[in-house]
């Protein structure tokens, strides 16, 4: 559990200091928030399907773990590669490729997770997985906000960086992670597997399917704080300050991953995954309704946090509890398809939107789906608890 728990932090740290940075970097090309939103959702929608593979393939595997090493392999070479784009599409190609990489590993990385610890501790293990993770996403964009500033706003220079954290979170999953021995499922067909799965985890797709469809990438809160600061303050302090609040944001997530494992070995999954849900559309009502200063942006963001380490944490220790040890592959790889779907479709709607109609249109979109996930939740018992 650790030694995930280790690659977990060194890639995130590594691909959050490209995140960060990202929105600044497109801004110097003159891009818009339809292409930033372009980009997330195609890139979400590629890692998706790529998650969806994987977890099929890998339950038929002996061993997953090389699965998972290739995977952080080319997240590490396709976040670098953003140090050689020069326009729009380049970086859609580059954060493409690294998202790729980063759906292959994912239910890998879930399934030797699942299999390393007891039912009873699946709140705790993927609690402390999300918790290491946003460590890592602290120490990006705190990376991130002081390399900034030492490479005089040289972006290429910081993600030829992001190879040194995401290699030794390659080599901490090749020789710190131990694979348990496993009898690989019988080969039957995608769809006959898909069947199998059972009525409750088909229910709990459904809402988090829901909730997705809404749940933009945070990448749009550092560019509309970006914006908002920018007049006050100039157009490199307001970049810095919109980085510094999404080291703010990470550390609320952080601090709330650990404890809401602890809290799904403890209570009812599904409703403290609802009350993550409902914590989502309470951002997002801020969005509309509050002035937008720094102070209440840092309200924001801390919310954003929050919502973040109880939805990632219970959304994977749930659908561990749905489903029996030897369809953790599957279900880990058809939940990350669903919640990539939704990516792709929250990112590239709340972009367009904004662009085309506002900010209240595009994170209203959201609060309704946000709420819309949170009742279906709520209407979903696990038998595991």
């Amino acid at each position: 559990m650790l030694g995930i728990g280790l690659a977990s932090l060194f890639s995130d740290w590594s691909h959050e200091m490209a995140t960060t940075v990202l929105p600044g970097f497109l801004a110097t090309m003159g891009v818009a928030a339809a292409w930033l939103g372009l980009i997330e959702g195609i890139s979400d929608g590629l890692s998706s399907f790529a998650k969806m593979g994987s977890g099929y393939f890998t339950d038929r595997l002996q061993r997953r773990k090389p699965i998972a090493v290739i995977g952080y392999l080319v997240t590490a070479l396709g976040t670098a590669a953003l140090s050689l784009a020069t326009a729009a599409w380049h970086v859609l190609l580059a954060r493409s490729l690294a998202w790729f990489g980063r759906g292959v590993r994912t239910p890998v990385r879930k399934a030797l997770l699942a299999a390393s610890v007891t039912r009873e501790t699946y709140g705790r293990a993927f609690g402390f997985e999300r918790m290491m993770d946003t460590i890592g996403a602290i120490a990006g964009p705190a990376s991130a906000f002081f390399l900034l500033q030492a490479f005089h706003h040289h972006y290429p220079a910081l993600f030829a960086v992001t190879l040194v954290p995401s290699l030794t979170a390659a080599a901490l999953m090749a020789w710190a992670v131990k694979e348990k021995s496993r009898t690989p499922v019988p080969h039957i067909s995608f769809g006959e597997r898909l069947r199998l799965l059972p009525p409750a985890y088909r229910q709990f797709l459904l809402a988090a399917g829901l909730f997705g469809a809404g749940d933009f990438a945070h990448t749009l809160l550092i560019l509309l704080a970006t914006q908002k600061l920018t007049p006050a303050h100039g157009a490199s302090t307001a970049a810095s300050m919109a980085a510094a609040l999404y080291v703010l944001h990470n550390v609320f997530y952080a601090a709330f991953s650990f404890v809401a494992g602890w809290l799904a070995d403890r209570m009812k999954k599904n409703l403290l995954l609802a009350a993550g849900y409902f914590l989502a559309a309470l951002m997002a009502v801020a969005l509309m309704v509050l002035p937008l200063s720094l102070w209440s942006l840092a309200l924001i963001f801390s919310l954003g946090g929050v919502y973040v380490a109880l939805e990632e944490t219970l959304e994977d220790s749930f659908c561990a509890a749905l489903v029996s040890e030897a369809q953790h592959g599957m279900a880990f790889g058809v939940l990350a398809t669903v919640n990539g779907a939704g990516d792709f479709l929250s990112s590239v709607v709340v972009g367009a939107l904004w662009t085309a109609v506002g900010t209240k249109a595009a994170f209203g979109y959201s609060a309704v789906l946000f709420m819309a996930g949170a009742l279906l939740i709520l209407r979903i018992g696990s038998r595991t608890d």
